[in-house]
């Protein structure tokens, strides 16, 4: 990679950990039918050098409280095959890295490439492609767009994907949208990236909340709003009809399930939703299951099935893109491997025609996904046809880049990095169990 600055001297030479806890679940924020009381929480990891110039490399694996303490000791494991590479080294080939985490002989029998293994490898590649952003003086978007085809071919595993997506293939994919890359770039930062919101929908907040949050959700400018649905098919209509009356007849109304119906009760449960105009349903049913989600696809078509949030890895996702499980593809840039885990996906819906709308519901994810989205339009997809980007506005303000919205669109990050970067304050105060936050309890 010729566009990353190199210092072949400096060494990593720290990984420190953070149970990082925010109890969410006070309000009912963040809650659905299968999560009902979640505290968003980051195992967050720092990697630190001795390249003296007070870089460093940020990035956390998304969790939802008890267990957090497991997935922070997941990335700590991996602290063998990070401490004394050499800096430059890794960032020139972030490729080569990546396939280091995830090959470790050991650590693999855990997953492999799923599970809190692989979320911790994403937690540190992605702290890694942090530090290599803020080296090159690039937001991280900027930095995979200004790569060459073959850089970027470079990056992903194509070991288990070759049978859709050819390294070839994708080299001529990523060639034939070269040229208007800097148009597609001009074009965001004029108007910025269509995105949707899921904050008016949490299952816990009463009719007359979400009732009043979609009216101000549209008086916002939002143009797509996403509800949680999946307690009863009586409550699940009653929001519906609720959340359509206050959003009007124009703007977008997707459903998320959150995994809580078999395939026979989600093909009758969106069946009786779907005279709401909905723009898709989420998480159906079960993630790890293709088969079912394109037998649900097939039912309940014209609305789409999106799904992505806990696929592991690209490997899952070509088996659902290439069956039409989904019709929309919702990478997430932690639960996946990491940025060349994403970026493998990104490709195989290009090919394949699936839009892709990262998935955004917890803390630091809009910050992360919006650069993987951003790329995509300028490199990969090449298009903003039924693109969006979740939003849910809670706890940005822990962030010293945080994502940034106006008028239902996301704005271009300018500042080197991945948007990964938390307060020094924050970290401190809502540490499990020790931070100023839980020492006062929950609901202080």
């Amino acid at each position: 990679m010729t566009n990353v600055p190199t210092t072949m001297a400096a060494t990593f030479t720290g990984l420190e950990t953070f149970d990082l806890r925010f109890p969410t679940s006070a309000d009912a924020h963040g809650s659905d039918a299968m999560n009902t009381d979640p505290d968003y929480s980051a195992a967050y990891v720092i990697l630190r050098t001795d390249a003296g110039d007070g870089l460093e490399g940020h990035g956390f694996a998304f969790t939802i409280g008890r267990g957090n303490e497991i997935q922070t000791a997941a990335i700590r494991a991996l602290t063998p095959l990070v401490l004394g590479l050499r800096v430059g080294e890794v960032c020139a080939d972030m490729g080569a890295f990546a396939r280091r985490l995830h090959g470790d002989s050991q650590l693999r029998w855990l997953g492999p490439e799923k599970g809190v293994v692989q979320m911790a490898v994403a937690a540190v590649l992605n702290a890694a492609w942090d530090l290599a952003a803020k080296r090159a003086g690039k937001p991280l978007w900027a930095l995979l767009a200004s790569f060459s085809p073959e850089e970027i071919v470079a990056l992903v595993d194509f070991r288990y994907i070759a049978d859709t997506l050819s390294p070839r293939e994708a080299l001529a994919l990523l060639s034939r949208n070269a040229d208007g890359r800097a148009a597609r770039t001009a074009h965001l930062r004029e108007r910025g990236f269509p995105a949707y919101t899921t904050s008016p929908g949490w299952l816990g907040y009463s009719d007359e909340q979400l009732a009043a949050a979609c009216r101000q959700a549209v008086a916002d400018g939002w143009d797509g709003v996403k509800i949680k649905v999946g307690k009863s098919v009586a409550d699940d209509a009653r929001r519906c009809s609720i959340a359509r009356e206050a959003l009007g007849p124009t703007c977008k109304l997707m459903v998320d399930a959150n995994q809580s119906w078999s395939l026979n009760e989600a093909i009758e449960a969106i069946r009786a939703l779907s005279p709401f105009d909905l723009w898709w349903v989420e998480e159906p049913t079960h993630p790890d299951d293709p088969i079912a989600h394109a037998r649900i696809a097939q039912a309940i078509a014209p609305v789409r099935v999106a799904s992505g949030e806990h696929i592991p890895n690209a490997v899952m996702f070509k088996q659902f893109l290439e069956s039409r499980a989904i019709g929309i593809a919702q990478v997430d840039a932690c639960r996946s491997g990491g940025v060349n885990d994403v970026i493998a996906t990104l490709l195989l819906a290009a090919k394949l025609d699936v839009p892709v709308c990262p998935h955004a519901g917890g803390v630091g994810l809009c910050e992360l996904v919006q650069h993987l989205a951003i790329f995509d339009y300028v490199a990969v997809g090449a298009s903003l046809e039924n693109r969006a980007i979740e939003f849910v506005d809670h706890l940005h303000e822990h962030f010293v880049d945080p994502a940034r919205v106006r008028g239902g669109r996301y704005l271009v990050p300018q500042t080197p990095g991945f948007s990964s970067t938390m307060h020094p304050a924050s970290i401190a105060r809502f540490s499990f169990p020790n931070g100023a936050q839980w020492r006062r309890g929950k609901t202080a």
